[in-house]
């Protein structure tokens, strides 16, 4: 109701013109009444009854010719731009939403899942708008409308054609109560086809290089077997709602005909009173069959419903604190002050203690062993994730003090898997500064050895890249990324294994950016190549997730300890 508020005026005009679009056809079978009694059947002359007869269809088809087609198109029209617009709100506020959540809820949640929740679950509340709002209340009314002209017309055939009513009551309510589980089932089902083709799509270079087609193919049959049965669940007991609900009201105007047919017989009413009657039990079983349409139509939304609001309700890890300001000025001073984390309640710290003080504009390298939890430090810095023990500080105060955005505002990173979308070479460099002129966005590509690659490119700088970048070397890629951040500008600097994986001409170029990027600003640097780290301020070696050495190159070569072991490894497999 929060999205569909903003809506009610819109709504209640809906309801009240489809009001007039499904009375106008209770009109005829009194129409069919009088033609019958008091012009087929009446005591007057046949050019009376041709009189009555043309006055009484002319007012009919200037009804509904004239005034029911823009009562039509006023309904469909506004009942449809109503969902839509319902719809593109919760789309619009998924999106925002889908940006607060932390990475921690993206680690444990396929892609697959979310975009199916998103697109399809969506889709399938706009049910619940232009049926539950709408065509529900209509249909009812129109129940109602008829019931009251039958009642003016002969009470008890009236109580005849509602004896059922009951039945059918209790019959949907029984198949509907199932049926709403079985439709969530058979949601999340296809939700995890989706997800599974999601992740095969994106890796099918994987499965061509392993031969795994067949493998794979197997896989998917499984998930798609498991939503084939729980399709076919929900038909089955579908199937069953529909045998039940329909016989009932095929059975009503069964005992109406008979009753009606034995006052008509007895002369308790006329023909054309019986006739009429009998046209009426369609117009009051036709919106009960409507309904129940409508019913499996909202057991579905109401599924659909479930599974966004549930994804609605998840709840944010990184949030602002009561009292967060925005962060304005950086000088890069950063502490880690006792800080220790793990990912989840039930798993080991990854960080133990850490304790580190980092003067602004020094740059710092984080080195050691995979699993050491050194991308796991600096990805505390921005909030990706929170500590569980201790605290960060930012020129002395802790980072849980600012807003989160104007915090991250602050802080470029330059990663060994960048992700990069499939728009242009300008789009993907202005992503750093979207507000940022052509001119700047070029000055970034030169200082991060970009421009070059980029202007042998088809389109130059509006080339498309494909998705995740995938026209462009991994060098390429990272030079991009680079001049990313040189547009941003940002006083903080996180490189995480930004020239792992790369050719050595690529490392060299890349190496020249970084170097120029790093200038006057505080900078972290995750590396396992130890040979491109010797130049940083201070080098400290991360194990089991702990500091055990800190120091410059020199210093820590002539320690001779974990460092020096680790650079003299590398050095001999590089002979």
């Amino acid at each position: 109701m929060h999205f569909v508020r903003p809506y009610f005026k819109q709504i209640a005009f809906t309801v009240f013109i489809g009001i007039f679009k499904f009375g106008i056809p209770l009109l005829i079978p009194l129409i069919l009444k009088f033609v019958i009694d008091d012009v087929i059947n009446a005591d007057i002359s046949n050019d009376e009854k041709f009189s009555r007869l043309s006055w009484v269809l002319g007012g009919a088809f200037f009804v509904f010719i004239v005034l029911r087609p823009p009562i039509e198109y006023y309904r469909q029209y506004y009942a449809q731009w109503t969902a839509s617009k319902v719809l593109f709100d919760i789309r619009d506020y998924l999106f925002s939403h889908i940006q607060k959540l932390s990475l921690k809820y993206y680690s444990n949640t396929k892609v697959g899942e979310i975009i199916s929740r998103v697109i399809h679950d969506v889709e399938q509340t706009k049910s619940f708008v232009v049926t539950g709002l709408m065509n529900v209340w209509l249909d009812m009314i129109t129940i109602v409308i008829a019931i009251a002209i039958m009642f003016t017309m002969d009470g008890w055939l009236t109580l005849v054609a509602i004896s059922l009513l009951p039945f059918y009551g209790l019959s949907v309510k029984f198949f509907y109560s199932r049926l709403r589980s079985l439709t969530k089932e058979r949601s999340q089902a296809l939700a995890e086809v989706q997800g599974h083709l999601h992740e095969r799509v994106q890796g099918v270079s994987v499965i061509r290089s392993f031969a795994l087609e067949d493998y794979e193919q197997d896989q998917f049959n499984v998930r798609n077997t498991n939503f084939l049965n729980r399709a076919l669940n929900h038909t089955s007991w579908n199937a069953k709602t529909f045998s039940v609900v329909n016989t009932i009201t095929d059975v009503a105007p069964m005992l109406v005909i008979g009753a009606a047919g034995y006052f008509a017989i007895t002369g308790k009413i006329t023909v054309g009173s019986m006739v009429a009657f009998v046209a009426y039990m369609d117009r009051l079983y036709n919106p009960l069959r409507r309904l129940v349409n409508s019913s499996t139509t909202l057991t579905q939304a109401l599924a659909s419903m479930d599974r966004v609001f549930e994804f609605m309700d998840e709840d944010y890890d990184i949030k602002d604190g009561p009292g967060a300001k925005p962060l304005k000025h950086v000088q890069g001073k950063i502490s880690f002050d006792h800080v220790s984390f793990k990912y989840d309640e039930e798993e080991a710290p990854v960080l133990k203690d850490i304790r580190l003080d980092v003067e602004a504009g020094e740059t710092i390298a984080l080195v050691g062993m995979s699993g050491g939890g050194k991308s796991s430090l600096v990805s505390l810095i921005p909030r990706f994730y929170d500590v569980n023990e201790g605290r960060i500080l930012l020129d002395g105060r802790d980072i849980r003090e600012y807003q989160v955005r104007t915090l991250r505002d602050h802080i470029g990173m330059v990663l060994q898997d960048n992700i990069l979308f499939s728009e242009s070479v300008r789009m993907n460099i202005k992503m750093g500064n979207p507000q940022a002129s052509d001119e700047d966005m070029m000055e970034a590509a030169v200082a991060a050895n970009a421009h070059d690659f980029i202007m042998k490119l088809p389109q130059g700088y509006d080339t498309k890249i494909g998705e995740r970048g995938v026209k462009l070397s991994g060098g390429q890629k990272q030079r991009l990324a680079i001049a990313r951040v040189f547009l941003k500008n940002p006083p903080l600097l996180v490189l995480d294994e930004a020239t792992s994986a790369l050719d050595l001409e690529s490392e060299h170029l890349i190496q020249e950016s970084l170097y120029k990027l790093a200038r006057d600003r505080t900078t972290f640097i995750v590396a396992h190549r130890l040979a491109t780290i010797t130049h940083a301020d201070r080098i400290v070696v991360i194990e089991n997730g702990e500091i055990t050495e800190t120091g410059s190159h020199e210093e820590l070569m002539k320690r001779k300890g974990s460092y020096y072991n680790l650079f003299t490894v590398q050095a001999l497999d590089e002979i």
